[in-house]
This record gives structure tokens, C-alpha cells and sequence, in this order.
């Protein structure tokens, strides 16, 4: 038998070394155990990003993993290694340097800054000989020359120069691969990949393609058969210098949040205190302060206080600019955080126990998202720079990663198709296709690329905020937006670390509600409570522009469960998830609900568990709690259940909890079919279900929301017309439907509106930030300078006076559009006449109704006057298409044959890949169902039509009614020049 050396590999890329790499952290790692390695450095190019997933992949296999990094420094090719936590440390702090030095995805080093480092270094010789006296005296005794061998025409002559030099300098040789992937198979991937890096097909890269498959983790046997043993031994005495794992980092929270007369805990009792006589004025009932007490000694003996006072300092920085914000998350709606004014939500009205968030055995610091108006959440964000400096604070990353159509477009592209049949393919594939068929080579390699990163982009709003200098921890960089900067990992990579993520999130709807109240003039929490007509609303699904339950889904599910009272909202924000519906919650839910079956539980334990919910585990906390009580899993195994359900859909890992599960719920005395059948609703939940404390905070949105809508539509839809883009409408379907409830809309006009839409006379009055085209700068002056007698006065410029034209707006100063235009162009560049009249007006002749129409959607993206359909009624008609009143009268089961502009697309990740499309006509909304096999055949018109035509069957479920589409035939030829949007996949 041959003999098989020791070995470690030095010098290893994934890809994470953006499109170098072609293997991910985990193959690598793996593929070293597989193959007998001693252990394997992680070594990505001037970075730390993928050290997390291949830290937990050798913990889980068992490798030693050495953490390091690849630099070019002044034409010098090091590799650096960590040996104990400094020396980790000033890699990171080096990496940070190159990394904020450079602008994204590009970094700049110099010798001195390596000097900085007591780092091990591994130099790969290139054409320039002359570092080898450098570093040999500055790096003495750590450092080596790294003889990567591949099988070139001359590794003999290459190795013999190497010794030589070696011998010269002062400096050791050590083998090394230069791996760039785990498998020899991915050498064609890797020509690929490096066609893509160099913007040019794979044919015309010549010498830059690797001329063998010799960078892959090799079998010892062959490393043998290439290297001298002392070279091979010589990895194995750099590895056991290197002592350092990402277990050892410990994370201290920001300290002077806390007065100096105050410890952290006494700091934040009193916080509490305050916010208690704030919350009840009348006084606090006793189960109120019994909650407050045990929460307080939970977080104090687990020493969480600085993570709560660092969210309610954000709160309340808000709050002082009059910025909305809610919290939610896990711990978001404990007492405390309603003390603090992190969340709204009463938690005496919920039935969550802290332990669920605030572990004794998880030891981690507790989830907390807290929302803010998504337009105003920059100036948070700002602020937490400007406290805690880029030193300290950083946003997490979100690392963008190949998708079906950008691996098609890019792969493509390498092999050199014609563009233009780059692009047709590449519109092929929708945003949820996940797989490539194996078709060609091309969409071979598109699948393998498939999932790889692309690059590190900025996570929505989760900060990571350090005591001490963040970049010792984790590299810094700059993100794209100025005045950004990210961290090398995202948030899976923090949350298995244990590093503090304070989520600072933008959510639209909050703008509307702070705008919609300020209309009403009221604070939030003056919204009166528990209001039958605001329900009866709901029951209705009359809900377009509401928060959460405006989907179509949402909108179907409202008249069956006919929400009554807040719990019943928190149930209906939660229950319409891919997790409940996949993992066949929403049914049984729905019969007990309607008594149509009795709520069953096989013990007085799970009855506990599942009380509130009939039975039907639909949030995430049930499913943990289920795995204690009833398959008697620890807090700890809980949650490790929970983090698998988190990540099965992308990576897999639920398969050895079902025999844990199943064992103990059987031991447990539970049946096997109660066993089988939670382990599918758990599979069913993936990476969907929803926490009940999210659901919490939402639902109290949503009830606000509602609120505004029933007793004050025109406050409600001005609100969200300010508020955009957000939401699942476009604005000509929220002003729509305003209309539809009574509100009179008035046009945009230079000397009736505001920069912002308003109330005028309790009428809508859309505002010239309507008005497509004009500068913000120039609306705002019109608003402040009305009125006006004459378009002279305005004083703007050619492009805003004929955006203000084509809009309509100039109807009070020269009257019809084509008059405007003319005064418009007249008034450009010149300065206002001192007298009050300017030249006459031609005669022009006002514009017909559909060329009204015409420019009211080019350039408001809505119109005031009739819909566009109503002037299209008798062409459609004559085609055999109804209107959507009509169709709505008709029994379930009847062929029905209708046309709608297309307003709204959208795809639940449900395992039926069926799409929703809402389409307008004159007479009201039409839901369309679209089953997956008619998605595939007849995807153009699906998603090209802007007037779709649907031939189907009517589906009715008590109050609730769809057309189910058989055929879709495009007709948006019959708009002609008509402009219309639609809102697709939010």
C-alpha cells in the first residue's frame, strides 16, 4: 500500500473570492475531511466572507479550519494566517484598511500596512523576486515561500529556483495548492467563471484560463509524488501555530448608553419605571408588574440590558425627530419594550412567555426588528453613524447570489451567444424558477453557477454595533450608497456567532400612517380600539391599500375567517404563509373555526400549547414549544430546531431531527400518526413560519391602517399616494378605489395644490408630486409662490413647464392641455410680463376624452375621468367580454369570458406555483387564478399584456370569487398609445 504523507492545505480560494473561486466554503472544507487533510486554510481574497459557513462546516465534520487571506500588495502575493485571536484581529483590522481604501469590490494595500500584522505569511513568488529580502526581515520566523506545484512543463526548474531562493533569503519552502476548487470536475465552471471576470467569452482568454485542473484539493497520494516530504511536513508545523477559531470571538456591547451614577441594570429599571406610569397612568395591575419583574431578572442574569437600552435609544432618537417606528421580533413584545415605547402591543393581551425569547440555555442576545417610516429611516441610520462611528457600527450583509436568469445571462455571455439570444433566453426564465434544465452546456453551467455569489450587498437595516473597534471582529468595507459601510457577513453568519444585530428597518406603511394621522389629528395610540365597522370592513376584503392584508391571498382568506376581534388579525397575518398553508394548517383552522369540526388535542399539554389556535400549530414559537412538551427537547434543542426549519429550504438539515422528534413524542405516549403528521406540518413551515410576536406587531398595524381607511378614506389614500412607491397598488388603483368609497379627487393645479397630495373641503387633492417629470425643487417653490395669474409667473424652465402641461395642471391659468402646451411654450426662458395678460391664446381645440386619457396615465399614471375601458366597452363586447360586475353575479361553475388592465401580479411560494392577477375595469376588480401548467404555456401573455382577456370558470367560496383561467389572450393592442402599470410580484 502506497504511503499516504500528512498534509494541510494553505492556500485555498472559494467563491466567495468573487468569481475566482468556484467552489463554495462548504464543498472545500468537506472535500479537505474526505481526502485526509489535517486541516484546510480558508483563504479568500482580502476577505473574511466566507469564514462563518466553513468555521460551522469543519466544527460539523471535524476539520481543523485556519482562517486567513489572500492580498496582492505593490505586485507581492501573500497569503496571511491567523495563529491566535490578535493576530485574527489584525487581519481583519488589514482587510478593513484595504477594503475602505478602495471603492466596492476593489482594495489597496501597501507593504506597510502588511508590516502591521504579527499574521504567518506564505509568499507566492511571481516574476518580481526582490520581496524576499523584505520579508524575510520583517516577517522573521514567519514566514515562507510557497511552492505551488500544478504540473506545469517545467515544476522540476520551478522547484530547484525556489530552494535556491529559499537558501538565499533566509526563508523556508512549504508546499502549497493555490486550490481554487474541491473538485478537478469543476475546472470547465472555473474557465467560466473567469470568462465572466474578464468580460470576455472563454475563447478569447487565451493564457488566463488555468491550463489544468490542478488547482482542486488533490489526493495526498499525488501530493506525494510531486513535493519533497519536508514540504509536505512543513504544513503540518505552520498548522499547529495556528490555534484561532471564530468560536473564541466575544462580542461586548456598547457602554455609554448607561449614566455614570447607573449600572446597566439599574439604568434600565428605571427606564421602565418611567415608561410604566406613561403606559398606565391609572396604575399598574399587579399581573402587569409580576411580568415586568420576572423579565427584568431574565435579562439581567443573562446581562442583556446594554441590547435593550441600545434599541430604545434608537426609539427614542426617532421619536424626538417625530419618525414612527414599531418593534417587533421576539422580544419586541415583552413588557419591557412596551415600557420603553419599543412596540404598541400590549402584552398582557398576549399569551407569550418570555423564555421563549430570552433564553437561560440559548445565551444569545434576543430579536428585536424595530420598523420606521421607510422614507425617513435614513436619518436613523445616520444617526447611529454619527454615534457610535464607522469604527464601532456597520450595516450586515446580504450576499447576492446567482439567480436562474443572471447565471443564463452571464454564462451566456462566456460562451459567446449572440446577445440578442442572451436576452431571449434570459426572459425566459420568470423570478421563480429555480432550476435550469440540463438543455445544453450553456444552461449546464447556468445551473452549476446557480446559487453561487455574485457579491456582498448591504443587508435592509441590520447593524451590528461594538464596544470596542468592530473591524477586530469582522471586516469592514464600503457598501455602493454613499455614507454606507457593511460588514463581511450576513445576518445567519451573525446569528450563529452570537454578534448583536440590531435591525433598523424601513417600512412604508408607517409612513402612511404618520402622514394619514397627522390628516386626522391624532396620535396612534388614540385610535379607538376594537371597532365593528372597522371588522365588518375587513370581513368584506375591502382592503386594497391596507398593510398585510391586501394581497390577493390575504383577500380571499378575510370573508372565511371573518376576523372579529385583534387576536383574530394576529391569526390572519400569520396563517396566509407558505409555512401554515404547505404544512396543512389553514383547513382544519378554518373548519373549528366555524365549528364545523371540533378542536381535538391528544393531551392536556398540547391543549396548552395549541389552545388559542384550535389545535393547528400556525406560529413558530408553537412548533418549539410542541418539540418540549411533547417530544421533550430542551430549549436549547428547540431552538436548534428552529434555526433547521430557518435554513432547510436553501441547505437542507432537518432530516436528524425527525427521529428525534418522532421517538420522543412516541415516548411521550403520543400516537405515530400525531408524530408523522407534525414532523410534515414542520417541514411544510420551512423558512416560512411566522412568529407570533411578528404577527403581534403587524396585526396592530394592520388595525390602524383599517381604521383610517373606513373612517377616513381621503386621509387614507392621500397618505399612501405620499407614501410611494410601497405596497401591493399603483396609484391609479388606490385613487380608484377611494373613489369607490366616496372620495372626490381633485386634479394637480399650480394654484390649488401642494408639492404632497392633501385634503381640501374633505376632497382629495392630488398633489405636483404627481406630475411626472417635475423637479421636487421646482414643485415645492409652486406650492410656496400661489397663486398665480399667468404661466409666466411660474419662472421655470422648458422640461418642468411641459411636464406641468402634459399633466393638466396649468388648467387654471391657460385651460385644456393643448392651450397649456402652447402658453408653456411661450413662457419658457422668459421672464415674467409686468402686465397682467400676455399674448391671446390661439383657438385650439380642446383634446378628445381618450387622448385626455391618454396623457392623464403618461403622465400622472392614473386619470380622474372615465376608466379606459369604459371607452373600449362596446369593442370588448363584441369580442365576447363582460365586465367585472357582471361577472360577479354569475353562479360558481359558470364559463365566464372577461378583459381588465392588469393591475397587480403576484406568486406565493407555495409548493402550486399558481399566479394571481387583479385586473380593473370600469365596474370593479376581477381575480384572476392562474394554475401552473397554463403559467408555463402561456407565460408571454401572462406577464407581457398589459389588457389581458381571461376565458375561465367562475370559482366562488362564500362571499369570495375567482375566475380560473383557461385561456389568456393579449389584447393591449386595443389600448394603442395608453400607458398602464401594473404592481407584480411584491
Amino acid at each position: 500500500m502506497a504511503f499516504l504523507p500528512d498534509y494541510v492545505e494553505l492556500h485555498a480560494l472559494s467563491n466567495f473570492s468573487f468569481l475566482r473561486g468556484a467552489s463554495h466554503p462548504e464543498e472545500l472544507v468537506e472535500r479537505a475531511h474526505a481526502l485526509g487533510y489535517e486541516a484546510l486554510a480558508l483563504t479568500d481574497e482580502c476577505s473574511f466572507a466566507g469564514a462563518v459557513r466553513a468555521h460551522f462546516a469543519a466544527k460539523q465534520c471535524g476539520l481543523k479550519l485556519i482562517h486567513g487571506t489572500e492580498v496582492t500588495v505593490e505586485q507581492c502575493k501573500l497569503v496571511l494566517l491567523a495563529t491566535e485571536r490578535h493576530s485574527y484581529g489584525a487581519l481583519s483590522s488589514l482587510i478593513t484598511t484595504g477594503r475602505r481604501r478602495s471603492k466596492k469590490g476593489t482594495y489597496a494595500l501597501t507593504r506597510a500596512d502588511v508590516e502591521k500584522t504579527d499574521a504567518l505569511a506564505l509568499w507566492v513568488p511571481g516574476e518580481d523576486l526582490s520581496a524576499a529580502t523584505w520579508l524575510a526581515e520583517h516577517f522573521r520566523g514567519r514566514a515562507w515561500i510557497a511552492a505551488e506545484l500544478h504540473c506545469g512543463p517545467n515544476d522540476r526548474a520551478k522547484l530547484n529556483a525556489l530552494q535556491q531562493l529559499g537558501k538565499q533569503a533566509g526563508l523556508p519552502l512549504v508546499a502549497a495548492g493555490g486550490a481554487y476548487m474541491h473538485l478537478r470536475s469543476r475546472k470547465r465552471l472555473h474557465d467560466v467563471l473567469t470568462a465572466i471576470r474578464l468580460g470576455k467569452p472563454v475563447a478569447q482568454c487565451g493564457q488566463a484560463l488555468e491550463p489544468n485542473a490542478e488547482r482542486s484539493l488533490r489526493l495526498r497520494m499525488r501530493l506525494a509524488q510531486l513535493y519533497p516530504g519536508e514540504l509536505l511536513e512543513e504544513t503540518l508545523r505552520i498548522a499547529e501555530r495556528c490555534d484561532f477559531s471564530l468560536q473564541s470571538l466575544k462580542y461586548e456591547y456598547p457602554a455609554e448608553l448607561v449614566p455614570a451614577e447607573h449600572t446597566p441594570a439599574s439604568w434600565l429599571a428605571k427606564l421602565t419605571e418611567d415608561g410604566l406610569r406613561r403606559r398606565f397612568p391609572g396604575g399598574v395591575e399587579p399581573k402587569v408588574r409580576e411580568m415586568v419583574r420576572h423579565e427584568l431578572a431574565l435579562i439581567a442574569e443573562l446581562g442583556y440590558e446594554p441590547f435593550f437600552l441600545t434599541v430604545e435609544d434608537l426609539v427614542r432618537y426617532a421619536r424626538s425627530e417625530n419618525i414612527l417606528c414599531q418593534g417587533r421580533g421576539s422580544a419586541a413584545n415583552s413588557v419591557v419594550c412596551y415600557a420603553l415605547g419599543i412596540t404598541a402591543v400590549d402584552p398582557a393581551r398576549m399569551s407569550m412567555l418570555f423564555e421563549r425569547f430570552v433564553s437561560r440555555e440559548r445565551n444569545e442576545p434576543p430579536d428585536i426588528d424595530v420598523d420606521f417610516e421607510h422614507q425617513r429611516r435614513e436619518e436613523v441610520i445616520q444617526y447611529v453613524y454619527r454615534k457610535y462611528g464607522r469604527e464601532r457600527a456597520a450595516l450586515a450583509a446580504t450576499v447576492i447570489c446567482y439567480r436562474p436568469k443572471s447565471a443564463v445571462r452571464d454564462v451566456g455571455k462566456a460562451l459567446g451567444v449572440p446577445a440578442d439570444e442572451v436576452d431571449r433566453m434570459a426572459k425566459s426564465f420568470a423570478f421563480w424558477d429555480q432550476a435550469i434544465p440540463p438543455a445544453n452546456t450553456w444552461m449546464h453551467f447556468a445551473q452549476q453557477l446557480r446559487g453561487f455569489p455574485r457579491h456582498l450587498s448591504q443587508h435592509p437595516g441590520g447593524f451590528v454595533i461594538s464596544r470596542g473597534a468592530l473591524a477586530e471582529l469582522v471586516p469592514i468595507e464600503n457598501a455602493a450608497m454613499p455614507e454606507r459601510t457593511v460588514i463581511q457577513w450576513e445576518k445567519d453568519d451573525l446569528e450563529a456567532l452570537g454578534l448583536l444585530k440590531v435591525d433598523v428597518l424601513g417600512l412604508g406603511m408607517l409612513s402612511a400612517i404618520r402622514r394619514a394621522l397627522a390628516f386626522v389629528g391624532i396620535p396612534m395610540h388614540q385610535v379607538p380600539p376594537e371597532d365593528p365597522r372597522v371588522y365588518a370592513m375587513i370581513q368584506k376584503a375591502d382592503t386594497i391599500g391596507v398593510f398585510q392584508i391586501e394581497s390577493r391571498a390575504q383577500m380571499s382568506m378575510l370573508p372565511r375567517l371573518k376576523p372579529k376581534e385583534y387576536y383574530d388579525l394576529v391569526i390572519e397575518v400569520a396563517i396566509v404563509r407558505p409555512g401554515p398553508i404547505q404544512g396543512g394548517m389553514v383547513h382544519p383552522y378554518l373548519r373549528r373555526r366555524r365549528k364545523e369540526e371540533p378542536a381535538t388535542y391528544p393531551s392536556p399539554a398540547v391543549e396548552r400549547v395549541l389552545g388559542r389556535t384550535l389545535g393547528v400549530p400556525i406560529f413558530q414559537e408553537q412548533v418549539m414549544q410542541l418539540a418540549m412538551v411533547a417530544a421533550g427537547f430542551t430549549p436549547g434543542e428547540a431552538d436548534r430546531l428552529r434555526r433547521s426549519m430557518a435554513a432547510w429550504k436553501k441547505r437542507g438539515g432537518l432530516e436528524h431531527f425527525e427521529g428525534k422528534l418522532k421517538e420522543g413524542m412516541m415516548r411521550h405516549g403520543y400516537s405515530a400518526e400525531f408524530a408523522d403528521g407534525l414532523y410534515r406540518q414542520i417541514l411544510g413551515f420551512g423558512e416560512y413560519g411566522f412568529p407570533e410576536s411578528h404577527a403581534a406587531s403587524f396585526a396592530l398595524l394592520v388595525y390602524v391602517s383599517s381604521w383610517l381607511k373606513c373612517h377616513h378614506p381621503a386621509a387614507f389614500c392621500a397618505a399612501l399616494l405620499n407614501s410611494q412607491p410601497m405596497g401591493f397598488y399603483a396609484p391609479a388603483q388606490l385613487v380608484q378605489d377611494a373613489r369607490r368609497h366616496g372620495v372626490e379627487a381633485r386634479p394637480p393645479d399650480v394654484n390649488a395644490s401642494e408639492w404632497d397630495c392633501t385634503l381640501e373641503e374633505g376632497a382629495l387633492r392630488l398633489g405636483l408630486r404627481m406630475v411626472s417629470g417635475l423637479a421636487e425643487a421646482a414643485g415645492q417653490r409652486i406650492a410656496m409662490g400661489k397663486p398665480y395669474r399667468s404661466v409666466h409667473e411660474l419662472q421655470l424652465n422648458r422640461k418642468d413647464l411641459r411636464a406641468l402641461a402634459a399633466a393638466g395642471a396649468l388648467q387654471s391659468l391657460a385651460g385644456h392641455r393643448r392651450l397649456a402646451h402652447w402658453a408653456a411654450a411661450g413662457a419658457a426662458g422668459r421672464a415674467p410680463l409686468d402686465a397682467p395678460a400676455a399674448e391671446p391664446l390661439p383657438a385650439l381645440a380642446a383634446p378628445s376624452e381618450g387622448a385626455d386619457i391618454v396623457a392623464d396615465y403618461a403622465s400622472l399614471g392614473l386619470t380622474l375621468g372615465r376608466h379606459p375601458l369604459a371607452l373600449l366597452r362596446s369593442r370588448l363586447r363584441a369580442l365576447g367580454l363582460m365586465d367585472a360586475q357582471k361577472m360577479s353575479q354569475l353562479p360558481h361553475g359558470s364559463a365566464a369570458r372577461v378583459a381588465g388592465l392588469v393591475t397587480c401580479r403576484q406568486r406565493p411560494d407555495t409548493a402550486s406555483g399558481v399566479v394571481f392577477v387583479t385586473l380593473e375595469d370600469e365596474t370593479g376588480n376581477i381575480n384572476v387564478v392562474v394554475w401552473n401548467r397554463l403559467v408555463e404555456r402561456q407565460r408571454r401573455e401572462l406577464l407581457g399584456a398589459r389588457l389581458l382577456a381571461v376565458h375561465g370558470t367562475i370559482e366562488r367560496d362564500g362571499e369570495v370569487v375567482h375566475l380560473v383561467a383557461r385561456r389568456l389572450v393579449d389584447h393591449s393592442a386595443l389600448l394603442g398609445p395608453l400607458e398602464t402599470a401594473s404592481r407584480d410580484f411584491h
